[in-house]
């Protein structure tokens, strides 16, 4: 097309989004003058599903349950007033809640006031809470956000090092609906651990955010916690950030929740129009449709051109990626779906993997999210603003730089035949980051529905945690059958066949960590390189 054309349908297919200065352009996706009508079927089903959806339909057959995270942003929508009752006392507790924190009328024991906060959990329960934390956080935040959201060692010893004396200050919210999620509870562990040795009573600073009656409630009850939040079972934890899992730690950092909340539920009033052409996440969905054929042919590139949204790619990664990755569609049939997602920043991935994406497989379509004010206070004349700093002789400053870079890349991309996507932000504040979130999560659910998937169950997942609970109880086994017989020097081979284990490589992987940790190394043989040469 020429420059022209390219200007016509601009025009044409740009979706605004009033009251969000937010827009989506689709132009530069080459789908024909007649897709939308063709596909006006498919995503009728999809509007009606969704319909249903919030109306408090059993959206998630396998589980046997609603699907609400709409609600929380809307409360008014919850089918029984019971639920728009929780949602609500909940927002106004972790509102109080937070206040007190910051008004020092809930203070640790032993220091003076919080001054940070710990939050540990994982996937859901901590991708959503980072991404906020580190696209609205500021110099000034209330409380200063860390997070413990892996089973990694090293990973707990650097944080946990990082926070040093203020853990005496540091507030600790443990996330988990079940609350036996192992990566969260060896968390929760090692920072009992961290605590007790410099003599803090871990209780005194710590809230849980689980669901009722849970493990995890349980033990905040019997110890004394602070306090707790709720998890509900009808909001999966990829879907949970407008819920306690993300405003509780939203709050207590300093960011407006309300403002958080708005912006998601005007999206949400948005996308209920049964107009694709009007409707920018039935839209977006189209186009992932449109570029995948329905089948994931191609991967979801993210660039946003911002460093505040660095996070967003992981945090869709589980959105998009946990949501579509199925084998069976509702119908049973095996359909193995999926959309591969992944990306940096720009314009960082031009000096990175932009040279394959140009030049290389046309497996993929880029998404470029662009915030159009460079600093949160463009107004500011203080030196400090390096937005009006200029680094040329032309005075160009280096948003225009960052500007004119992902122009160039679109433009470069489309040239070698590589569709993209544009959503344009004119700022980053609660109110956007929300809408951009529950964008998402809304075109998640259109898809979803255009392939015929449930996008609210995980069983992949579970499998994952199930496999790996059976290495443990291998583990088990292993180091008792060591145990028992101090002086013997074993193999994998003999150790499994002495514990009658069909399954000899995951003994073998056993004792490769055993040994490199010194745990039971005498016991293990050097030919497997388990002992130093």
């Amino acid at each position: 097309m020429e420059t022209e054309s390219l200007w016509k349908r601009y025009n044409r297919y740009l979706i605004k989004c009033p009251g969000l200065s937010m827009t989506l352009d689709i132009s530069r996706m080459p789908f024909g003058a007649r897709y939308f009508s063709q596909m006006q079927e498919p995503i009728d089903r999809a509007f009606d599903a969704m319909d249903k959806l919030e109306a408090g339909g059993v959206a998630n057959p396998d589980e046997n349950r609603m699907v609400g995270h709409y609600w929380l942003r809307d409360p008014e929508r919850a089918p029984t007033a019971e639920l728009r009752h929780e949602i609500e006392s909940t927002v106004a507790d972790i509102v109080e809640f937070a206040r007190k924190v910051h008004k020092k009328e809930i203070l640790p024991p032993k220091a003076r006031r919080f001054t940070d906060l710990l939050v540990i959990g994982i996937g859901g329960s901590s991708l959503g809470p980072q991404l906020v934390a580190d696209a609205l956080g500021q110099k000034n935040d209330k409380l200063h956000v860390h997070f413990l959201d892996n089973t990694d060692p090293d990973g707990v010893h650097r944080t946990l090092e990082a926070l040093g004396n203020r853990l005496k200050s540091t507030l600790v919210l443990v996330i988990s609906k079940s609350g036996g999620t192992p990566e969260t509870h060896n968390g929760m562990m090692l920072a009992k651990h961290a605590f007790a040795q410099r003599e803090l009573d871990f209780s005194k600073q710590a809230v849980a955010i689980t669901g009722k009656g849970s493990k995890l409630a349980k033990t905040a009850a019997a110890e004394g916690w602070l306090r707790d939040f709720p998890m509900w079972d009808w909001v999966g934890g990829r879907t949970s950030v407008m819920s306690a899992v993300g405003l509780a730690p939203m709050a207590l950092q300093g960011v407006n929740i309300q403002q958080f909340l708005d912006g998601a539920a005007r999206m949400d009033k948005l996308t209920r129009k049964h107009d694709p052409r009007k409707n920018p996440a039935a839209a977006l969905a189209l186009m992932w449709y449109f570029a995948t054929e329905g089948v994931g042919k191609k991967d979801m590139v993210i660039l946003p051109y911002k460093d505040r949204l660095l996070l967003m790619s992981r945090y869709l990664q589980q959105l998009v990626m946990e949501s579509l990755g199925k084998t069976l569609d509702l119908d049973g049939n095996e359909v193995n779906q999926g959309i591969a997602v992944y990306g940096n920043k720009g314009s960082t991935d031009q000096h990175a993997y932009v040279q394959q994406l140009r030049d290389g497989v046309k497996n993929f379509y880029a998404t470029f999210i662009v915030v159009l004010q460079d600093t949160p206070n463009p107004a500011k004349t203080t030196p400090d603003n390096y937005a009006r700093v200029s680094v040329d002789d032309a005075g160009d400053s280096a948003g225009d730089f960052l500007s004119g870079f992902w122009q160039g890349t679109r433009q470069a991309l489309y040239e070698k035949d590589r569709h993209s996507l544009t959503i344009t932000m004119e700022k980053l504040d609660p109110k956007h980051l929300g809408a951009l979130i529950a964008l998402y999560e809304r075109a998640v659910g259109f898809y979803a529905s255009l392939v015929n998937i449930n996008a609210y169950h995980q069983p992949g997942v579970e499998a994952g945690k199930k496999a790996a609970a059976s290495v443990l109880a291998i583990q088990k086994k292993a180091v008792d059958a060591l145990a028992a017989d101090p002086d013997a020097v074993v193999d994998a081979e003999e150790l499994a066949a002495q514990m009658r284990e069909e399954d000899i490589e995951t003994v073998h992987h056993i004792l490769e960590h055993l040994a490199a940790n010194k745990r039971c190394v005498q016991r293990i043989r050097s030919k497997y390189q388990y002992l130093p040469a």
